[in-house]
């Protein structure tokens, strides 16, 4: 991410003038049976905020500019919204702004018909889930959460306002699972197809392309100075240059990296070059296997790359990075909260480290998923085959390592990452990873349509049109 506005803001204004609001979350991917892939933690949406006006003149231009279903959305609403926006992306100021907030008025709108949806589905979103959401937004920016909350209130917005963005995006993925993702299917006969187009296309496509890289991040502080900078940039030219020369790139990582995939040597596994950052994948675009990039620099820091590997998706000798992964799942309870839910599975994590008890035993003894039966295993796994929040979670752990409880739209979950391995893809395996491409595709575009729908259904009164 560009910086923490990214999480709160509407993110590109080319989607916003597109689809005047309905787009900005982008669909996952997923084939078990209570997994289903659903939409990455992307921009909240607004609620009225409840920070005080920060002078008169704000408090004077305090109005009503829009009812949805009788809930207001006031000015100060709208102008926060675009405040955000510009600040996040540049190229908004480029928009007239009457024609800027008129389309941020348009998403808010749509954004709130969809949270009182939600709200009439009995849709809820506990703290607990709020946590790890924030936990998550800290982990993306490779920053602490102390760090989070101090540059989310460097930027004047109050902690309850950021979280309860936070509750209202966690409500919006939930409700779209429900009324879209899980209404979409992709027959085999469609996903042959798909696969014999990619397999046809004449012109590489980087896109379709699958890619394993490994990264040392040389951090850079928030606010950090121009010597800090300099001294953090010779740092990685230097490990960029051993890395040349031939060094263990996995060693330098363990030397050296400030990033949580340490561990795995800086590997970041297998996996279609849309789920990497597009700078990673523009640096290692024309470098060969085995081959070093960069440093390349993000918000995070400086960034040396090795391309451990590429392969292009319907090939014959697609490869992607698999893990072995194993679950208790604990469903959501009317009898039993979330805390409580979180509360048991940290006992067992407990009681597995001490020795006391067996991860695969607790599994079929108290698992809420089908895969109770075989010791909570789910085979092996694909990058994009479960939810964001599961595999996010996963993908962090080494093998043998046993996760905190992973609070998801399912329950909470323990996991344990058994093996990972590089392979090539089977027939049926690739397959899979085409349904999967392709619902996603078709995700998007029923998401779409679906938010036209709820848009179309809501009784829209305008007041006053907004003002600066």
């Amino acid at each position: 991410m560009k910086n923490i506005l990214s999480i709160i803001t509407l993110g590109c204004l080319a989607a916003i003038a597109a689809t005047a609001g309905a787009q900005g979350y982008r669909p996952g991917t997923g084939i078990t049976d209570i997994m289903r892939a659903g939409p990455r933690l992307g921009p909240p949406a607004a609620r009225p905020s409840t920070t005080p006006p920060a002078a008169p003149v704000q408090r004077s231009a305090e109005f009503i500019v829009a009812l949805v279903n009788s809930e207001p959305i006031t000015n100060t609403d709208v102008q926060s919204r675009v405040t955000r926006l510009i600040k996040e992306n540049p190229d908004a100021e480029r928009v007239p702004r009457g024609e800027l907030t008129r389309l941020v008025l348009e998403r808010l709108i749509t954004e709130r018909a969809q949270l009182q949806l939600a709200k009439e589905n009995g849709i809820k979103v506990d703290e607990v889930a709020i946590d790890q959401a924030e936990q998550t937004v800290a982990r993306q920016n490779e920053i602490s959460l102390v760090e989070l909350r101090r540059r989310v209130a460097a930027e004047g917005i109050a902690q309850q306002d950021f979280r309860n963005d936070l509750r209202d995006q966690l409500l919006l993925t939930r409700l779209r699972d429900r009324e879209v993702e899980s209404k979409v299917k992709v027959s085999d006969a469609e996903a042959d197809e798909y696969l014999r187009d990619q397999r046809n296309q004449s012109v590489k496509n980087v896109a379709l392309e699958n890619l394993n890289l490994a990264q040392v991040l040389v951090a850079v502080p928030e606010n950090a100075t121009d010597a800090q900078i300099a001294a953090a940039q010779k740092k990685a030219q230097d490990i960029a240059q051993r890395a040349r020369a031939g060094e263990d790139f996995a060693k330098l990582v363990r030397e050296n990296s400030d990033s949580p995939d340490r561990a795995n040597g800086g590997a970041i596994g297998m996996r279609s070059a849309d789920r990497y950052p597009s700078l990673f994948v523009e640096a290692t675009q024309s470098t060969a296997v085995n081959g070093i990039a960069g440093p390349v620099r993000s918000s995070a820091g400086f960034h040396v790359l090795k391309v451990l590997a590429k392969a292009q998706i319907g090939s014959g000798d697609a490869t992607v990075t698999q893990t072995q992964v194993r679950h208790i799942l604990l469903l959501n309870d009317p009898k039993r909260t979330t805390a409580q839910a979180v509360a048991q599975l940290a006992e067992f994590k407990r009681r597995i480290q001490a020795g006391s008890a067996d991860f695969a035993g607790l599994a079929r003894d108290n698992s809420q998923d089908g895969s109770a039966k075989q010791g909570g295993d789910l085979g092996w796994s694909r990058p994009g085959q479960f939810v964001p929040e599961f595999e996010e979670a996963m993908d962090r752990l080494s093998p043998g390592q046993i996760s905190d409880p992973v609070v998801s739209r399912f329950g909470v979950h323990l996991i344990q990452v058994v093996a990972r391995r590089d392979s090539k893809l089977s027939q049926s395996e690739q397959r899979e990873a085409a349904r999967a491409a392709l619902r996603e595709q078709r995700v998007e575009e029923a998401f779409t349509t679906w938010v036209q729908e709820v848009r179309a259904r809501a009784y829209v009164e305008y007041r006053d049109p907004p003002q600066s």
